[in-house]
């Protein structure tokens, strides 16, 4: 079935352009092109043959290797393979994920500054909150 570059791009995007399977980096520009660096396929979480559709929620991009090794086995039993649990973090999930880090560690920071003072709480919480953001988000 061919694909939109829209929903081909809104599939990638739902991992931040990394397999959904084994997490390995894709390039968005070898979508189906077997055998280049960073090739990828439009995976069907629950496989067409027991039941799945072509709705959006349904499609992940994934390795040409895996998206095929995987066949219609389940999602999880393909993740269990490489090590995985979860498909990766987009791109605004991981931009959130720091911006609460980053929240909170203003937060702790400015308590921690109390003690200083007025200037404490602003230097602790401005501190605070640049290390939050410095945490990356788990890998999973």
């Amino acid at each position: 079935m061919p694909y939109e570059v829209t929903l081909l791009r809104t599939i990638y995007e739902r991992t931040d352009g990394y397999c959904h399977i084994c997490h390995c980096k894709l390039s968005f520009k070898n979508y189906a092109s077997l055998g280049n660096r960073g090739s990828w396929e439009v995976e069907h979480s629950r496989p067409r043959a027991c039941g799945g559709t072509d709705h959006r929620n349904n499609l992940f991009p994934a390795c040409i290797r895996c998206n095929r090794d995987k066949s219609d086995f389940t999602t999880r039993t393909a993740r269990k393979w490489n090590g995985t649990s979860r498909a990766p973090y987009s791109k605004a999930v991981k931009g959130k994920m720091r911006d609460d880090n980053a929240a909170a560690g203003g937060i702790l920071g400015g308590l921690f500054g109390l003690a200083g003072g007025p200037v404490g709480v602003a230097f602790g919480a401005a501190v605070g909150a640049a290390i939050g953001r410095s945490i990356k988000p788990p890998k999973v």
